[in-house]
């Protein structure tokens, strides 16, 4: 019954506490409560005391675990009285502690909820960047495949550095101590009033902190871990550039036994190269991509190439036009940065300064070699590979800056042409626009945008570069602006891409080092950044070698096929052309039809060592005598005939042809023989081969003796030596046999024959045709002619009373036959009855000699007796027989010249004029012409692109 008793007493006594209890709001049923509270709270406990309620509150709402705002404090209404209640301390902290686990449980749920919602309010934020996944580089999703992480993970923080990462634990400490304060034997109510002051002045912090302040500490938050992404991303990109250095510096050294490939880009570049030769009438070299750099003058094109290619390579001038030709710059990646042209072998070391000078130098030269005279620009391209480790493989094209006005010393039509230069590499449909714009000077004085809307209206295929931000940001008012250029709302044109850069602080002599510092530390410094108005990505030459890098590949991926299939497509044409035109004859190019020539021409020349020395004395003997004949005739033999004995005869010979030796004779030998060499050459050159012969060489082939001829000069000590020779056979006088002596009359009857008909020709063209023509041809004489017939005819008369009359007639002579004629009625002057005279005296003369030939065939006995006891003479006999000598041994020494000397001399002109020939292709399109040489090197040109591109194409497929 004590039990029952005391059990309903200790009921009455818990509903009591439980109705009055100050905790949690809203009473908790007894049975909730923990076996030891219920002990604790029962009245009828054993340890019991009757004492004043203290002042309670609720601690759930300030625990150290939770950043939810703090709610103001609602205060349970205070019963006065005692009640039994006992004071075991260690039970109630237990109670408080078991308590503690649920609201920790609570704290992680509404925190990790809290978090979550945060999380998600920051990634709607952050803006899409799906569309500008584009701009990020291949290398970047595939890091993996080139970067080396074991180095990476050695690279990491070490313990310390993660530990600062870690929770402050002094803080949750502090927390602790702040839950053991709520369960001391301390005032709760003090506790409670700490935590509600503390509550209140961070619920009025909070507040203080606006939306704005928010926005943009997220903001500087954000461009931070950008800048840091950049800065990890360059680290990684240095140390991957040193390693693919280190590699290829062993590969160059032969440390590997392996032939490196050639890369992709230099494998298109050269697709590029054989395009730029190839004949535009078919107009698809135009067709595949290339970056066109295009901008005004003095816009920084040029420095933005060079920042890409990483070397000062460009001329540089302060105003002045310095790209007056396109210039083609082939971007790849190799161990030493490195520059050459296509057509040269030189390579120019871009890390020396000399060698950077040169380079500079070398491309003014080209510029001004390609621009012709009266002209300021040229379409013509100049060349250049750039080799680096790390460089961005692409192709770019500097043009001439588009300008405004003409100015002085420029050619009229120089703004015309950059028009048309520019239009001509943009209106390929695959082109890359890369559209500088000088950000320090007005929007609207901009000339190129307009040119570029014109060419790529969509911006499909164009990335516009704001350059000289530096000097926009300081200059321009309103920095909008800025962000209004940058984001094509103030021009007409559109872009696929907006970008701003900076190119330096306008001296020549910063290193690329440098102006990428200061870029750096411009736009991390930037207002345009801290206020959003350039996105990270938009920024430095870095982002922007890499945007365009990748969109060249794009456009190379999506074109290349198709470009391959319109030459397969035209290789077919001209093929089916060929075979219809020429189906006997083999595909040869010019340079192959040259080769073939080349070898018919050295061929021919051999032919001259084949020349029997026979030949070869009959025509010098035949050609020296033609040329000499009429100086010995008229200066040697006929003066010295003239005289009356043969004493002075012999001395008149004997002198004139010692003058004649020593002055015009070796001089007048060597010009037939170089002559006669030069007509037997072409004569192998010129003459038909039958069948074999090909026309389409003939103008090759006389541009090729034309100057073999014109460098071949003559031995000039071959004078001195045939001088000796000469004057040596013509001092000999002697006639050995019979023989010989017939062959000198011979020789003297052919050439006095000769001259006598020389001498009637011209007297039947003095005196005109005689009566057989004029009856038989109806032909009359002229007034003069008849003059000249009387005249002869009166001199004939004279000639005839004395034969022996010699060659000058005396004055009175000539007034005699003047007045006779005058008696006749023919009125005539002195002057013609001496020229008359002469031509009849010299067929009287010649007629003379004639005759005494004759009597000098039995003459040869009289000779061997030098002529004593007879009245035979014939000293002229023994005259040409020493001219007839002299030409034999000339003959004999030049023949041995020729072909022991000249003909090789000759044979090494030709070879050496063929080279020359073979390295001037003006030379070979000039010489070697026709439908057929055209046809066939299209052919060619075509199946090398497209071989070209198939190698191109499965290198591509391969590196996907």
């Amino acid at each position: 019954m004590w039990r029952l008793r005391r059990a309903a007493v200790a009921c009455e006594v818990c509903q009591s506490l439980v109705k009055h209890s100050s905790g949690v709001k809203g009473g908790l049923p007894l049975q909730k409560l923990h076996l030891v509270s219920r002990s604790i709270y029962h009245s009828c406990h054993p340890t019991l005391k009757l004492q004043r309620p203290q002042l309670r509150t609720s601690f759930q709402q300030f625990s150290s675990l939770t950043n939810l705002p703090l709610r103001k404090l609602k205060f349970s209404p205070i019963k006065y009285g005692y009640q039994p209640r006992r004071n075991f301390w260690p039970a109630r902290l237990a109670t408080r502690l078991l308590k503690l686990r649920y609201l920790i449980l609570g704290s992680a749920v509404g925190g990790g909820y809290t978090a979550k919602k945060t999380f998600d309010q920051w990634k709607d934020m952050i803006p899409d960047l799906s569309e500008y996944k584009w701009i990020v580089p291949d290398i970047v999703w595939e890091i993996d495949e080139y970067i080396d992480f074991e180095k990476i993970r050695k690279a990491l923080p070490n313990s310390e550095d993660l530990v600062k990462l870690a929770p402050d634990f002094d803080k949750i400490v502090e927390s602790l101590s702040l839950l053991k304060d709520l369960f001391t034997t301390g005032s709760s109510g003090e506790t409670a009033f700490r935590a509600t002051d503390h509550g209140s002045e961070s619920d009025k912090h909070f507040r203080k902190v606006s939306d704005k302040e928010k926005i943009d500490q997220l903001q500087e938050e954000l461009l931070h871990t950008q800048l840091k992404y950049q800065r990890i991303l360059e680290r990684l990109e240095k140390e991957n550039k040193e390693l693919r250095k280190l590699v290829l510096q062993k590969d160059d050294k032969g440390i590997h036994h392996r032939k490196l490939k050639k890369s992709l880009i230099d494998m298109y570049s050269e697709v590029l190269d054989v395009l730029s030769d190839y004949d535009a009438s078919y107009n698809t070299q135009d067709h595949l991509p290339r970056v066109v750099v295009v901008g005004d003058q003095s816009a920084g094109k040029t420095s933005v190439l060079e920042m890409i290619a990483q070397a000062r390579i460009f001329p540089r001038g302060s105003g002045e036009m310095m790209t007056r030709s396109p210039v083609k710059v082939t971007l790849s990646e190799g161990p030493h940065h490195v520059a050459l042209f296509k057509d040269s072998s030189r390579e120019f070391d871009l890390t020396k300064e000399e060698d950077l000078a040169a380079l500079r130098h070398e491309i003014e030269l080209r510029m001004r070699k390609n621009v012709k005279e009266g002209c300021t620009v040229s379409p013509e391209t100049i060349s250049l590979n750039v080799k680096g480790p790390g460089l961005q493989r692409m192709v770019l094209v500097d043009l001439p800056g588009v300008i405004n006005t003409v100015t002085s010393g420029m050619a009229p039509d120089t703004k015309e042409t950059i028009f048309s230069i520019s239009k001509a590499y943009m209106q390929n449909p695959n082109a890359i626009i890369l559209c500088i714009q000088d950000g320090s000077v007005d929007a609207e004085r901009s000339i190129v945008t307009d040119l570029v809307s014109q060419m790529d209206p969509h911006g499909r295929r164009t990335i516009f570069v704001l350059t000289k931000v530096d000097l926009a940001e300081k200059n321009v008012a309103s920095p909008s602006r800025i962000q209004q250029i940058i984001e094509g709302k103030l021009f007409p044109m559109k872009a696929l891409g907006y970008f701003a850069v900076v190119t330096g602080k306008g001296n020549s002599s910063e290193s690329i080092e440098a102006i990428r510092e200061y870029e750096e530390e411009f736009f991390q410094n930037s207002k345009l950044l801290k206020t959003s108005m350039l996105k990270a990505h938009q920024v430095t030459t870095r982002n922007l070698s890499l945007a365009v890098s990748d969109c060249f590949w794009k456009m190379v991926r999506e074109s290349v096929e198709q470009q391959a299939d319109s030459f397969k497509a035209t290789r077919f044409n001209l093929e089916t052309e060929w075979k219809n035109n020429y189906p006997r004859l083999r595909e040869l190019d010019r340079n192959e039809l040259f080769e073939k020539a080349k070898n018919e021409i050295l061929d021919e020349v051999i032919s001259l060592s084949q020349v029997t020395p026979k030949h070869w004395e009959e025509i010098l003997q035949q050609s020296l005598w033609e040329r000499v004949s009429t100086h010995v005739i008229e200066n040697i033999y006929l003066p010295a005939a003239q005289t009356m004995n043969s004493g002075t005869f012999n001395t008149t010979v004997d002198i004139k042809l010692k003058q004649w030796t020593d002055k015009q004779l070796p001089n007048k030998a060597v010009e037939v023989a170089w002559e006669t060499l030069q007509e037997e050459f072409s004569r192998f050159m010129t003459e038909p081969k039958g069948k074999e012969h090909d026309d389409i060489f003939d103008k090759l082939k006389e541009a090729v003796k034309e100057e073999s001829i014109k460098r071949h000069k003559w031995n000039d000590f071959a004078e001195d030596s045939l001088r000796v020779i000469q004057h040596n056979a013509l001092e000999d006088r002697s006639i050995s046999d019979k023989q010989q002596w017939d062959a000198a009359i011979y020789f003297m009857e052919e050439a006095l024959q000769a001259r006598l008909k020389d001498t009637e020709s011209a007297i039947e063209n003095m005196v005109g045709p005689d009566w057989k023509k004029r009856w038989l041809y109806w032909k009359n004489r002229t007034q003069e002619q008849c003059v000249h017939n009387e005249t002869k005819n009166e001199l004939e008369k004279m000639l005839k009373c004395n034969e022996e009359h010699p060659a000058y007639l005396a004055s009175d002579e000539i007034t005699t036959v003047r007045k006779n004629l005058e008696s006749r009625g023919v009125e005539v002057d002195p002057s013609l009855i001496k020229d008359t005279w002469h031509q009849v005296y010299r067929r009287h003369f010649l007629k003379t000699a004639l005759n005494h030939c004759n009597l000098c065939r039995r003459g040869f006995y009289y000779y061997q007796r030098h002529f004593v006891d007879s009245e035979l003479e014939c000293n002229d006999v023994v005259l040409f027989w020493r001219i007839q000598r002299m030409l034999a041994i000339t003959a004999n020494t030049l023949r041995q010249q020729l072909t022991n000397t000249e003909v090789r001399r000759l044979e090494k002109n030709v070879k050496e004029v063929l080279e020359d020939f073979a390295e001037d292709g003006e030379k070979k399109i000039k010489l070697l012409t026709g439908k057929r040489v055209q046809l066939a090197e299209d052919l060619k040109k075509v199946r090398e692109i497209q071989e070209k591109l198939d190698a191109f194409i499965e290198a591509l497929h391969q590196e996907k």
